[in-house]
This record gives structure tokens, sequence and C-alpha cells, in this order.
């Protein structure tokens, strides 16, 4: 038996009732929100499952009979965040949220960056990864200071032309800052923010890595005490620090997360898959593109029957998210959302409603192993 679960990387399905505390503007649905400022998606593999008994998704229908489970989950953890929303699956609950920083990081951390790198940091603020690199990128070139950012998010981020700062120096800086940064500074995630091209076309590449802060025991260890394999996929591994994982394979962009992921069906017979597709939150949300953020959607829909192709019977999949990332709402940060709970196990379908919890997921797994 075989359990995939593939998080659609800010996929949210509408605003929690706190979602003031966070921020954010009213009315965040990413999902939803997305399809109405299209005029509508198509989506008829996710339809069938039942994406449409979820939230109100213009073009794709509620159904009276669908293929797979379906919900929202509600987030228990305190935070917006890839690594709060990720851990909370496997059953981490985070009750105190990590350390933020929309002043820029004192003074006391970035000097000690600075005798890391050797050179005084540009920036220091929060700011889009796209942005930041377009204003600072130019004087990173001419003098080699690294870029430091943040956003609403408790990220330490670092961004680096390719040709200016080898990406083994860029990833040796991050990996002395993710030492350095311990409470009340521990932030939960360091990310290397690799770029290329020339003023006014920086291009960010796929050599992105992400250095989380260690989490606690998850399912995934107790998966693998199981002697059941956990395959991750895409920054899977970055976001649980390699605990309890079996394999490993990084991608560049969603299609090529889902052949690897196609790949591991084809030969693994026994064991947990575990997919990110990025590129929803760091391509579309972030960026607030939504056409191309809807286009992701359908493109990951169109692929499904492929996904379908290769289960065998008594195979699990559930398709869920780790936060909102609405691109019709302000600013660039995520948004405190519903995520989806789509989990098709060759039963009947269901309409399960709003369930507490994203560690439904690590539960379904845990159950369905038997571990």
């Amino acid at each position: 038996m075989r359990f995939v679960t593939i998080v659609l990387d800010s996929g949210g399905v509408g605003a929690l009732p706190d979602f003031s505390q966070y921020g954010d503007a009213a009315g965040a649905n990413t999902l939803g929100n997305v399809a109405r400022s299209v005029g509508g998606l198509t989506l008829p593999n996710f339809e069938r499952l039942g994406l449409g008994n979820i939230t109100a998704i213009p073009g794709v229908a509620a159904v009276a009979a669908p293929q797979a489970r379906v919900g929202r989950l509600r987030e228990r953890s305190r935070g917006k965040d890839t690594i709060t929303g990720h851990w909370e699956m496997a059953g981490i609950i985070t009750a105190e949220p990590f350390p933020t920083y929309p002043e820029g990081f004192p003074a006391d951390v970035v000097e000690e960056f600075t005798r890391i790198t050797g050179l005084a940091p540009l920036g220091n603020k929060p700011a889009s990864g796209t942005e930041i690199i377009d204003e600072l990128g130019p004087e990173h070139i001419s003098t080699g200071r690294p870029i430091l950012y943040t956003s609403a998010d408790s990220v330490f981020q670092v961004a680096v032309h390719e040709e200016v700062v080898p990406l083994a120096t860029l990833y040796d800086w991050c990996e002395r800052a993710r030492e350095m940064l311990v409470a009340p500074n521990n932030v939960n995630r360091v990310i290397a923010r690799p770029f290329v091209g020339s003023p006014g076309a920086f291009v960010r590449t796929p050599n992105r890595r992400d250095y989380a802060i260690e989490p606690p025991p998850s399912v995934l260890d107790r998966l693998a005490a199981s002697g059941i394999g956990v395959h991750a996929v895409g920054k899977i591994c970055d976001i649980y620090c390699g605990h309890g994982i079996a394999s490993s394979v990084r991608v560049t962009d969603n299609r090529d997360a889902m052949e690897k992921t196609f790949e591991l069906l084809d030969r693994v017979d026994h064991g947990f898959i575990f997919t990110n597709l990025n590129d929803f939150d760091s391509k579309y949300g972030h960026r607030r593109n939504v056409r191309g953020y809807a286009d992701a959607l359908q493109q990951l829909d169109s692929v499904l029957p492929e996904l379908d192709a290769r289960l065998r019977p008594g195979d699990h999949v559930i398709f869920t998210a780790d936060h909102g990332c609405d691109p019709t709402a302000p600013g660039s940060d995520h948004t405190r959302e519903y995520v989806p709970f789509i989990h098709r196990n060759g039963g009947a379908g269901a309409v399960l409603g709003e369930i507490e919890g994203l560690d439904t997921v690590g539960r379904a797994v845990m159950e369905a192993f038997g571990a």
C-alpha cells in the first residue's frame, strides 16, 4: 500500500475566524478568489473528487456524490507559514508563534551575520523576494554584499547572484546563520535565495535551500520507526530537517514535482510519498499573479489522470495545503485560511464539512498504515 499526500502550497479555501489577528484583510479565499478573478476555473478531475463541495469555486461545481472524502481543515497552530502548516500535518502543534521582524532584524543579529559573511548585508527589511532583488541586485553585484530580508512570516532570507557568490558559499552562510538564530531569534526558516540575470531582468533560480528549525518528533518519525519508508518530494525534507525521511528529491517546478511523484509510484510498493507543490506559493501567490495561479491549478488538474493510472487497490491520496496566499489580497504575504482536505481511499466519498486540525492528515496516514 502507498499513501500519497500532495500539498498545494498556499491553496487556502477561506479566511479563518481569527484572520485579523494576523494582519489580513477580510475575504481571503485563495482558490475561490482566483477562480472569481479569472471568470471561472476548469478543473474536471478535482470537481469529481469534490473540491467544489469545500468552498465556492466558480467553474467547479459541488457534486452530489464526490469520489473523495472532502472537507476544510481549521489550523490549530499559531501562524500562517510553511513550517507551522506542515508541522501540524505531521502532528506538531505550534502553540507559541515563531518570531517575526516587521522592522527588520535587530542590530546584534545583523552584526553576527556580518561576521559570518565578512560583508554588511543590504536590505534588512520585510520585502517581496522579487522586488528586493530588483531594488538591491545592482548594488549587490557591485559590492558583493548579500541581500538580507524577511516577510510577515518567521523567515531569514538571503539573496545573492550566483555569479557573484558561489552557491556553496551561500549555503554555508545560511547553515551558519541557522546555527546562530537561537531564542529569542529562533526564526523557523533560513532561506537561501539565489538569482541570476542582469539589472531589470533578474530571475530567481531553482537552487533555493530551506534551513528549518529542528522539529519535535512527528508522524514521520513514527512511520520510520514502524519500518514504513517516507519519500519526500520538493522542499518537504528541508521542512522536517530530514527527520524520518528515507529518500528525498529536489524539483524545479510543480510539473517536475508531479513527475518525481509518478516515478516513486512506479518503483515504491509500500510507503508514504509526501509532495510539496511550491509554485503556487512562491511564483503566483506571493507575486500576486492571479492568472498564473489559475493556470497552475488547471495544469495540475490535467495530470491527475496520470496519477490515477498509477494507483493500485488499497492506495490512498490526500490533497491539502499548508496556509493561504490569496493573490487577490493586498500586499505579498500569506493569508490565514482554512485548507482543503481531499482524501481518496478507494471507498465511498463524503462531504465532511469543517474539521479541526491539519493533523487530520497525519492521523489518516497513520491509520492507513496501522502504525
